[in-house]
């Protein structure tokens, strides 16, 4: 990565390396902006961050995936207008640098990313994460206060009402440990799971077009059944509320609703499946949390449906579910590790069967949150 900085810049004189992971969450889907509990792992699949001081005070930026190059005058960072375009990603967390009490100076950034995007493996709060350690160069920041920062950039800048789930994993991330977030307190613990037991996703290799207007009225509709249930969130909400207040509610709001607070219940019942070493339970709880969001909250799409259902067939599995945002990206599957070679074999000759399209796949190991990297050789080649 230094030399392909070298050669884009000139000089790799004072270079650093941040790295900030993906995530796959294992259940708890839509729940992070309803102030609720999700349960994501931090993955081995990351984005690489070098930077350098410029001499002229620009703000360069150069992604080696899409080989292209952007130029913004570093002071000037607090007038630029998004463009929807992926440096937005990168502007947006230097403005809110800045209005932290960070002064964005002049720098040249080279990105490279094994975090497949459009996967709802959140390439972009990899990118918001790695970029906001690449710009502070080693000045302290605590952890939350950095998530909190990187999701405003998300919110306020590039425009998604996005959770704190995406940014705060790839923070707080461990090896070896999936972490129970609470979404209102931002505290976390570590839930060990099982041993006997892998997760491996799927990636469906489409993104459909309404994914970001979709996501965007599920806020809105979640919005609106907690004032009708007079609640704050929706993670205040039990069933016994939520029946009794159905009537008042129109069908969609009332569905949207019912899969936040039974999605809240099955994060808890996982975590404790986990602690008891119950994969059978843990199984199920993931295929129930895909059925809720197929039928009530309605974000998943025929390509996850299909490789969900399908991987439910195979010897080994234990469960499946989309994760992420949906319309497209990725399932996660539990299953038995001796039987992940014939998994893949088989996921990826049904699915190209049924859509023509073969299926990207990714060992899920739980990994470190951001850092910078000392050891240059443990970054991955150019993809």
């Amino acid at each position: 990565m230094i030399g392909a900085f070298r050669e884009e810049y000139g000089s790799a004189d004072g270079v650093r390396v941040f790295r900030a992971p993906g995530r796959v969450n294992l259940i708890g889907e839509h729940t992070d902006y309803n102030q609720g509990f999700v349960l994501p792992v931090a993955l081995q699949l990351a984005t690489y961050v070098a930077a350098s001081p410029s001499a002229d005070g620009k703000l360069r930026i150069y992604s080696e995936h899409r080989r292209e190059l952007r130029e913004f005058d570093a002071a000037k960072v607090m007038e630029l207008p998004p463009s929807r375009e992926w440096t937005d990603y990168v502007i947006g967390v230097a403005r809110e640098l800045a209005c932290a009490g960070y002064p964005i100076e002049g720098t040249n950034l080279l990105i490279r990313s094994s975090v497949p995007e459009g996967s709802g493996l959140s390439s972009s709060a990899a990118l918001e994460v790695s970029t906001a350690l690449a710009l502070l160069r080693g000045r302290a920041i605590e952890g939350v206060d950095l998530a909190k920062l990187c999701q405003r950039a998300e919110r306020n800048y590039v425009g998604m009402p996005c959770g704190i789930m995406d940014q705060y994993i790839s923070v707080h991330g461990r090896a070896h440990s999936a972490v129970e977030i609470d979404c209102r307190s931002l505290g976390h613990r570590l839930v060990d799971l099982p041993d006997g037991v892998t997760f491996v996703a799927v990636n469906t290799m489409v993104k459909h077009e309404l994914a970001g207007s979709a996501y965007r009225d599920r806020v809105a509709e979640c919005a609106a059944a907690a004032r009708a249930l007079g609640v704050e969130s929706l993670r205040d909400a039990s069933p016994e509320q939520l029946a009794a207040a159905a009537a008042r509610m129109p069908e969609v709001v009332l569905r949207r609703a019912r899969h936040v607070v039974t999605e809240d219940a099955r994060v808890h019942a996982f975590v404790e499946a986990s602690a008891r070493g119950d994969v059978a339970e843990m199984g199920r709880l993931m295929v129930e949390s895909h059925r809720s969001l197929q039928h009530d909250y309605e974000v998943s799409c025929a390509e996850l449906d299909f490789l969900a259902d399908r991987a439910l067939e195979i010897e080994g599995v234990l469960g499946s579910r989309m994760t992420g945002g949906g319309f497209g990206g990725c399932t996660v599957t539990m299953l038995r590790p001796e039987a992940e070679a014939y998994f893949r074999g088989e996921i990826a000759r049904a699915y190209e069967r049924q859509f023509g399209v073969h299926p990207a796949m990714y060992e899920c190991v739980p990994s470190a949150g951001a850092d910078e990297i000392k050891n240059l050789e443990t970054i991955p080649p150019r993809g």
